[in-house]
């Protein structure tokens, strides 16, 4: 039985009908131009931060929905759980230590939450969470700075008038 299937029962399918949304907000992540126009480090810590980022904007537009989205928000978390698992498993981190790393993954993208939530309830530009959290207090240049404060607002934006139908199909808008 897999660490996975003890804390979330064995009841994938219904998971699994999230995965689309999941892979839609992978691939926002990995887009090029983060890396590219936003400097953001092309390394593991630098995909794990825009994925994190693309991700918590995700979880905050869905908790717009609440209750009808409680289910698919905790059922995509599960998702990024696994994913996250996957990956530190994949770089060779040792089976006692991979619960650790997952935990310090799930904090990270709670402080996300958190960082995003109190900047859209203050009207804000998104520069200081994304300073914070992805370029970590250190920005390669305000221009990179504003590019990736820039595009997440504006995916912000998009993702706050696309339908809760259309997100829990996996249609992400770009970001």
């Amino acid at each position: 039985m897999s660490f996975l299937t003890r804390i979330f029962g064995s009841g994938g399918q219904e998971r699994d009908s999230y995965r689309p949304l999941y892979g839609a907000i992978v691939a926002a992540g990995r887009d090029p131009a983060w890396y590219v126009e936003g400097e953001v480090p092309d390394t593991v810590d630098g995909r794990f931060d825009m994925i994190a980022a693309i991700l918590a904007l995700t979880l905050l537009r869905l908790e717009a929905d609440e209750p009808q989205t409680r289910t698919p928000s905790v059922l995509i978390a599960e998702l990024f759980i696994e994913d996250m698992d996957g990956s530190v498993r994949q770089l060779g981190v040792g089976d006692l230590m991979v619960g650790k790393q997952v935990g310090k993954m799930m904090g990270a993208l709670g402080g996300r939450l958190s960082a995003f939530r109190d900047e859209i309830a203050a009207g804000g530009g998104f520069t200081g969470p994304v300073a914070r959290n992805i370029f970590h207090d250190r920005p390669p240049s305000e221009g990179a700075l504003g590019f990736v404060s820039g595009r997440l607002r504006s995916f912000h934006g998009r993702l706050e008038a696309a339908s809760v139908d259309d997100l829990l199909a996996g249609r992400l808008p770009r970001p």
